[in-house]
């Protein structure tokens, strides 16, 4: 009886909308769609949160026929993570660019301690810096972008955001590396971009954003 029910929910949604409910649900998220790579173009890597899974299909419109973008096919969440998974992200392909990010999760609060606290922060950025420059690609650092005000679930400050990126920015500058500095470049314009007492952007900031990691991806290509 309930099979036959649900089958029969699922028949008047197809015929009533034109959607298979059933594909409906298989639907990939387009910043994790395969990337067919144009072997005459360079490969590009994004690492990074959910922010950044925002901002990758747009990226890759604003590169296309300049570079074969491809992002690693999960939220890389906090840097511990990374540093457990980095090699496997990495693969044995050949990157020309790797544009990366990890904080967001880092600073997230319970029970009032940060989920990785900041000196381990330093260490797991350090490492994943190290791992990363042995693929020779050349790297982009983005910030990590600002938090609103308001009681957010899960709790996080404004203020750590500024305190891990300053970390992230002495990690950088002793390693040479470029830095995308997307928590000034979205600061002045939340209120227009990003989701109110949300970390997350709309669908118009996320191509916002876009536009100004394409911008550093390219940049760091023509170098």
């Amino acid at each position: 009886m309930r099979f036959l029910l649900a089958f029969t929910i699922t028949a008047m949604f197809t015929a009533f909308t034109g959607t298979n409910l059933a594909q409906d649900k298989k639907k990939i998220d387009p910043a994790f769609e395969a990337v067919k790579d144009d072997p005459k173009l360079p490969r590009v890597l994004i690492i990074g949160d959910s922010i950044s899974i925002g901002y990758t299909p747009a990226t890759r419109k604003l590169l296309a026929g300049k570079a074969n973008v491809h992002r690693i096919a999960e939220n890389g969440g906090p840097s511990d993570n990374g540093a457990k998974k980095i090699a496997k992200w990495l693969g044995d392909g050949k990157w020309d660019v790797i544009h990366f990010n990890w904080g967001l999760h880092d600073l997230k609060l319970g029970s009032g301690k940060h989920q990785v606290p900041s000196d381990e922060y330093e260490k797991n950025l350090r490492q994943l810096v190290k791992t990363m420059k042995a693929t020779s690609a050349k790297l982009i650092w983005c910030s990590t972008t600002p938090v609103p005000e308001g009681k957010l679930n899960p709790p996080r400050k404004n203020s750590d955001v500024i305190a891990y990126n300053a970390i992230a920015k002495k990690v950088m500058d002793e390693n040479s590396v470029a830095i995308n500095d997307l928590y000034a470049f979205a600061l002045p314009q939340m209120d227009k971009i990003q989701q109110p007492v949300n970390v997350h952007f709309s669908a118009k900031g996320s191509k916002v954003l876009a536009d100004r990691v394409a911008a550093a991806i390219e940049a760091a290509l023509k170098k």
